[in-house]
């Protein structure tokens, strides 16, 4: 432990490891119990208590348990021996399937039952005050919506950071129809961690051989012939989920579904983090705007620059925003002090109240523009509170796709309009950056420039910048007159059509750098994007084919965002027909997925006229001055 790790606390920790939860079903999940003490002996009494479940190792290191002043990662051990000297009972628990914990592990599936199960022994101890906080990143994020789904006795305060599924159909496994491949890396990478914790050394061997990048130069997979194969378990729950296209009962369980289990929440403070770079903004905007229909319980959201869980960094991607991008200092002194005053106030009832506004937001944009010593793109930003979200300032504007390229606030005259393109599902648009994480070794996020380069997965000769592909449309204004800020959700509403029974459409929300020394072809910054698969442009419930002849509206909703756009710049999005390895491809075949082994080589048509007009929708925000 580090002077930092006890110079606040007040008490000495004792530990009590691997200690057993039952589940109704009968498997054994293993937690280690931290508790406050004077010397070795625990404080008597009844204390707050505070757990944390975690698919990662309840004793392992967790990258984003850092601050800016101590860059080296926090372990479980040291964060709960942390809280505990701050008179905290803290549990830590493997989740089911992993490392200690008995069972099979199925992603998400079994949080819900798993984590009442554990609530409801935490308030049978001795030791328990009856007050219990949660916390946790990523996938310890979606243990706490599940649990709270089930509405457990004694959960009063959550901070749920980059994660806690509102409804992972629609994000976090699944995004307008299609399927996130990070699930793909996801399961790869911890497939092999789990069957070296449970002593299985052939399936661990196997699957280390498997070479991940040149499996997914030959996706689809079919099951029982993926890489996964060696680990049935990993595989059974990925396909499930690969295939399952149709909102049914499957993405209406507690685990894959907080929006649908809300008043369950009521009375339960709960914070929520993430960043514009995090594949769970969507999510953790759908969660804030849900929650707060509540009678009770309050409800605060911080929305920062961040890629997943860097919240001490002032970059993502290749770009720079600032040491205003950081939460340390600027938001709270650090990470660590933000959740411990959440948690004082809210179990123990002193420490701060809530915020001065319910919404912390970070606007990117601003900077000068140039190239750091580091070699990135100075953008900026700039912190800002609301008391709603969007912030009520926002006002939609519509910015009208013209078949030529223009982008601007007049609706096409003419009825003869159209840009098209052909997909190949051969040879898809490759990812540039986005809110991705767990991507690699196919993919990372963050803000980058938009070309090609040899070390972009599916990216081919020649290098030049992804908008020069056939198969990328682009729209953008001319430079503009004043500057352009924009703030929450997003939506473009197109009028397409395709000779397939089924295709994807994405769409990438860029900001144009005009030329400068520094970058004498200018910097195109992608700031959000978004898909749908057109099969559900009625919804999510059914499948709705598209004939050859039919002009059909489609709307796709990428995840929100804060931006300035300054004077000189301009507005793009580039719309294509997939963005691999980001999301699966469609085959154009309107085969289920999961299932095509055939591709369809697809015209697809963006209609831009006076009776199609085809448009987006932006969140302009004008700020009083």
């Amino acid at each position: 432990m580090t002077e930092a790790d006890t110079q606040a606390g007040h008490y000495d920790v004792v530990i009590e490891y691997d200690v057993q939860v039952t589940t109704r079903d009968g498997i054994r999940l293993s937690q280690d119990v931290y508790r406050p003490a004077r010397g070795t002996r625990p404080l008597a009494g009844r204390l707050p208590v505070l757990l944390e479940r975690t698919p990662y190792d309840k004793r392992g290191t967790r990258e984003s348990e850092r601050s800016a002043a101590d860059p080296h990662p926090w372990t479980r051990v040291q964060l709960a021996t942390w809280f505990a000297s701050h008179g905290y009972v803290v549990v830590i628990q493997d989740c089911r399937g992993r490392f200690a914990s008995e069972g099979r592990f199925t992603k998400y599936l079994n949080e819900a039952e798993d984590g009442f199960d554990t609530i409801e022994w935490i308030n049978r101890q001795d030791w328990c005050g009856g007050a219990i906080g949660m916390f946790g990143l990523s996938y310890s994020a979606h243990t706490q919506t599940s649990l709270a789904a089930l509405r457990p006795p004694g959960l009063k305060a959550m901070v749920l950071d980059c994660g806690g599924l509102a409804n992972g159909f629609r994000n976090g496994v699944r995004h307008g129809g299609a399927f996130e491949m990070k699930q793909v890396t996801w399961a790869f990478r911890h497939a092999r961690q789990s069957a070296l914790s449970a002593g299985d050394d052939a399936a661990a061997a196997a699957i280390e051989k498997e070479n991940l990048v040149d499996w997914l130069h030959a996706w689809p997979w079919k099951r029982g012939l993926s890489p996964l194969r060696w680990i049935p378990e990993y595989e059974a729950y990925l396909f499930d989920q690969w295939e399952r296209d149709l909102f049914d009962d499957y993405w209406r369980q507690p685990a894959l579904y907080a929006a649908g289990y809300y008043p369950a929440f009521e009375g339960i403070a709960v914070m929520l983090l993430s960043g514009w770079y995090d594949p769970y903004a969507q999510s953790t905007a759908d969660n804030y705007l849900g929650l707060t229909q509540r009678e009770h319980g309050a409800t605060e959201m911080i929305l920062g620059p961040w890629m997943h869980g860097q919240r001490s960094s002032t970059t993502a991607g290749n770009v720079d925003f600032g040491p205003a991008a950081m939460l340390d200092g600027n938001v709270a002194d650090d990470y660590f002090t933000l959740r411990l005053d959440w948690f004082d106030h809210w179990l123990k009832g002193n420490g701060r109240a809530t915020s001065p506004a319910p919404v912390r937001y970070f606007r990117m944009g601003g900077g000068s523009g140039r190239r750091t010593p580091e070699g990135r793109l100075d953008h900026g930003g700039s912190w800002f509170e609301a008391t709603q979200w969007p912030p009520v300032e926002v006002r939609e504007r519509r910015f009208f796709l013209h078949a030529n390229g223009r982008l601007d606030d007049e609706a096409p005259s003419s009825d003869e309009g159209v840009a098209g393109f052909v997909h190949d599902p051969s040879d898809p648009v490759p990812t540039i950056g986005g809110a991705i994480t767990s991507g690699l070794p196919i993919m990372v996020g963050g803000a980058f420039d938009q070309n090609t380069h040899s070390d972009l997965f599916a990216a081919k000769p020649p290098w030049l910048p992804l908008a020069a592909r056939r198969d990328v449309l682009v729209f953008q204004t001319e430079e503009l007159e004043e500057d352009v800020e924009i703030t929450g959700t997003i939506w473009v509403r197109l009028w397409i059509s395709s000779d397939a029974k089924d295709v994807d459409f994405t769409v990438k929300l860029v900001d144009v750098y005009p030329p400068s020394p520094d970058y004498p072809n200018g910097y195109a910054m992608n700031l959000t994007d978004g898909i749908l698969r057109c099969r559900h442009r009625k919804g999510w419930t059914e499948a709705h084919f598209l004939a050859p002849e039919d002009i059909v509206e489609i709307a796709i909703e990428p995840p929100p965002v804060s931006n300035l756009f300054r004077a000189g710049h301009r507005i793009r999005i580039d719309i294509a027909g997939s963005n691999f390895p980001r999301f699966d491809v469609n085959p154009a075949t309107g085969e289920p997925p999961g299932k095509s082994q055939r591709w369809h080589r697809a015209i697809q048509n963006v209609h831009c006229t006076a009776v199609h007009p085809s448009h987006i929708v932006l969140p302009v925000l004008e700020r009083k001055t």
